[in-house]
């Protein structure tokens, strides 16, 4: 669809729709408490801001706002895969794809709710059949629901999934992520090496890259720096991820800047590595993950 014609999906005072950055439609969202910024190219949200407050999400000024590209940053939608794949774009392919905007609406409180569909792609001949939706709802919190199908009469469907949320941060010198405690996880800087976390309060001191392991558990960043506590609640999510590439690597990608780095921190919620999902024809799978905020 065309900027025009997705206009009549639009809400007045609620839902507005228009060129963004690389003139990719962007649907702007105001609620009586906070507003937030998606766009179609992956059904990506890039902005959520509670009023008189700095924004929740991050997103990369150095970001690529172009076809076929990932956005840098706001909350990427990770599936079929996470992570490199031979012959497949990093992270699977329904970051880049431009989902379907199906249907906006008004909620009670003053919030608001928008529906996509992922409209298929040429990778998808690969795998068995299936649907996949996601439901946005934005109030004081940024709910996310990501909704998998199986809709083959007779294979399995084999996947992994992930809300890979970017956030925005005071100073990453002095935030500390809790709720991890005790939880298995592999570390991707120290090849993939299996350990158990020793700490209630994550610090990050270099680069960061770890997958969590068997968690249901929630996840809390504190930020001194912005002094705010962000709450990351989940359900259908036995995996959490967190990464921070530190100096070298953010020098390396293309897409953000050499010292943005000091400003994020990526805690993401979804199944991957051991805990990848298997659906038996016409069963579903939602993966929830519920932001919010408060101060410290």
């Amino acid at each position: 669809m065309t900027t025009e014609e997705l206009k009549r999906f639009e809400i007045p005072g609620r839902v507005s729709i228009f060129d963004g950055n690389g003139e990719l439609p962007k649907i702007e969202v105001t609620t009586d408490t906070s507003t937030a910024e998606i766009y179609l190219h992956g059904a990506h949200v890039a902005d959520f801001k509670k009023k008189g407050e700095p924004s929740l999400l991050f997103t990369s000024q150095c970001s690529r706002f172009e076809a076929g590209q990932p956005i840098r940053g706001g909350v990427p939608i990770i599936f079929p895969w996470f992570g490199p794949r031979e012959g497949g774009a990093a992270h699977g392919f329904a970051r880049a794809a431009n989902w379907v905007l199906q249907e906006t609406s008004s909620i009670p409180c003053g919030g608001v709710s928008l529906r996509f569909r992922f409209p298929g792609s040429p990778e998808n001949a690969l795998m068995p059949a299936f649907s996949a939706y996601y439901v946005v709802t934005v109030t004081d919190t940024l709910s996310l629901e990501l909704i998998i199908t199986n809709t083959s009469p007779d294979q399995e469907l084999t996947f992994e999934n992930c809300l890979h949320t970017y956030f925005t941060v005071g100073d990453i010198n002095v935030v500390s992520i809790r709720g991890l405690k005790d939880v298995t996880y592999l570390d991707k800087v120290d090849g993939f090496t299996q350990k158990t976390e020793q700490n209630d309060a994550i610090r990050v001191t270099g680069e960061v890259d770890r997958v969590y392991l068997n968690t249901t558990s929630a996840a809390e960043i504190h930020d001194p720096g912005l002094g705010r506590r962000i709450l990351v609640e989940k359900s259908g999510s036995a995996s959490t991820v967190v990464w921070n590439p530190w100096i070298a690597k953010s020098q390396q990608m293309s897409d953000f800047g050499n010292d943005e780095y000091l400003r994020m921190i990526c805690v993401e919620s979804g199944n991957v590595a051991t805990n990848k999902l298997t659906l038996a024809p016409g069963k579903s799978s939602v993966l929830k993950v519920v932001l919010s905020s408060s101060r410290l």
